[in-house]
């Protein structure tokens, strides 16, 4: 579900959110290069959006916003946004916001996104699938050839949460992600969809736009270098406090919001740590 990003054209609408399956990839240089800094904060080149913090004033037909380059408040019109549903987020005095204004009326702003209530971690449950028979070491086509208990498919075919955390300075980090450190990991007779490794977000023209890539690992791991980098992106269809939907090229994910990413990693790592030891006894 990949897209090539061209100039203004380049958010039609992530392929998988990801996010497997909700955002769309594209290839390093497919996108708008990084045009250094606007009050600490890396934009995208070619991004109109209109950033700033919520004001007194802000109504379901105004926002009030003071923009992040300095000058007096602003007032928008957002009555159109409000009924056609393009308020993502619920504004409140001192939020970070992020307008999308109408090309014909510099007044009146067509997306409001509450960047503030955007950020935190977002997950999704996903389910493992039975390996390829085809693709099963040797060692594991045999014990695939008995008859599996009930009992025993039902401990291996657990769900696993995925997902993302937005963090402040647009950076950004994967949740549920587990590094295989050994071949262990092909003995295992159930395989996860594969979870992209996140280190940026932007936003692009009221698009949502993930950065990730292929880690390499120092020996002593204080040292990660990135490459294949991709730029997965999608539509922002809903955003409340404890609720995100996005969505690209027809496909949508819903995730709920997670109040620590760091359990769920943990949780992830001893899974994978426990199917390895396992495999080994095996």
């Amino acid at each position: 579900m990949n897209r090539s990003i061209k100039k203004l054209s380049i958010f039609a609408t992530v392929g998988v959110i990801i996010m497997t399956a909700a955002c769309g990839s594209n290839h390093e240089g497919d996108v708008p290069q990084k045009r250094g800094h606007s009050n600490k904060e890396l934009l995208l080149e070619g991004d109109k959006t209109v950033y700033g913090l919520a004001c007194e004033g802000c109504s379901d037909s105004t926002i009030v916003l003071l923009p992040n380059d300095g000058g007096d408040p602003v007032s928008y019109d957002i009555i159109d946004a409000f009924r056609n549903r393009k308020i993502m987020g619920r504004p409140h005095i001192g939020d970070w916001l992020g307008l999308v204004l109408n090309e014909e009326d510099s007044t009146v702003a067509d997306l409001v996104i509450n960047l503030d209530e955007l950020k935190g971690t977002w997950c999704y449950i996903v389910m493992p699938k039975m390996r390829s028979f085809d693709k099963m070491p040797p060692k594991l086509q045999k014990r695939m050839m008995q008859d599996m208990p009930d009992s025993i498919r039902r401990s291996i075919l657990k769900p696993r949460e995925y997902g993302f955390s937005l963090k402040r300075q647009w950076t950004a980090q994967s949740v549920g992600y587990v590094r295989q450190r050994s071949s262990l990991a092909d003995e295992s007779p159930v395989v996860y969809p594969p979870l992209s490794y996140f280190t940026e977000w932007h936003i692009w023209n009221g698009k949502l736009v993930m950065t990730s890539g292929k880690p390499q690992f120092s020996n002593d791991d204080a040292r990660i270098t990135m490459t294949d980098i991709h730029y997965d992106t999608c539509d922002i269809v809903y955003l409340r406090k404890d609720s995100l939907v996005l969505s690209s090229e027809g496909a949508t994910r819903g995730y709920y919001r997670k109040a620590n990413a760091q359990d769920v990693n943990k949780q992830a790592k001893e899974e994978a740590e426990e199917r390895a030891k396992k495999a080994m006894e095996k």
